[in-house]
């Protein structure tokens, strides 16, 4: 694949393909496309995580949403949510414009290069199945970004492949935040949930 998905303008040709899975009494309907994670089909990661998550209320974010799997499900399933989903990838952008209608919720969308364009803001959850291709330094400082970007008591909730480095992930987790745990360890993935964030200097990450 000549394209990478983490990035703002993909270059291969656009072919959209429909994608369906249910959640949580919901059958959801999306519309994926090349340059695009996970095209046509719900990643096992992605399914991990959403199927991990406890009800979620509140401020939400989804940090590198793709065409919307994990913000429009969380946003179909939990009616107190208020869900905000950012990406670097335009193209991902629109299929998320497009699949919230699909499914009938609300959010907010934003381009977004990690959290640059919300840095400053709160959230009671923030979610990511984030993108390992992007390379250590840019997940971490993801990482880094949503532990002062989280209210009181909330937390942040992700899945990492273990031999794409789920336990050095871990132990920079633990860096972060108090609470470090384990939700899910199936099919070689481990999603984990991280509370009670440290003051740390996200200029250093």
């Amino acid at each position: 694949m000549n394209d990478q998905y983490y990035t703002a303008d993909p270059t291969s040709e656009s072919k959209p393909v429909p994608c369906a899975f249910p959640y949580r009494g919901y059958g959801l309907n999306f519309m994926t496309d090349a340059g695009v994670f996970s095209k046509g089909e719900l990643d096992v990661g992605s399914r991990l995580l959403l199927d991990a998550l406890p009800a979620l209320s509140g401020d939400v974010l989804d940090i590198g949403c793709g065409w919307g799997a994990i913000g429009v499900a969380i946003a179909k399933a939990n009616k107190r949510a208020k869900v905000t989903m950012v990406d670097v990838n335009r193209r991902a952008l629109g299929l998320c414009q497009e699949n919230c209608i699909r499914n009938g919720v609300t959010a907010e969308i934003l381009e977004s290069d990690g959290m640059a364009e919300v840095l400053g803001r709160k959230f009671d959850a923030i979610v990511t199945n984030p993108p390992i291709r992007a390379g250590k330094q840019v997940i971490y400082k993801m990482f880094a970004d949503a532990a002062v970007s989280l209210n009181a008591g909330g937390a942040l909730y992700l899945v990492i492949r273990k031999q794409q480095g789920a336990e050095s992930c871990m132990k920079y987790l633990k860096t972060l935040f108090g609470e470090v745990e384990k939700l899910d360890k199936s099919a070689g993935f481990w999603v984990l949930k991280a509370t009670e964030p440290k003051e740390v200097d996200t200029d250093e990450v």
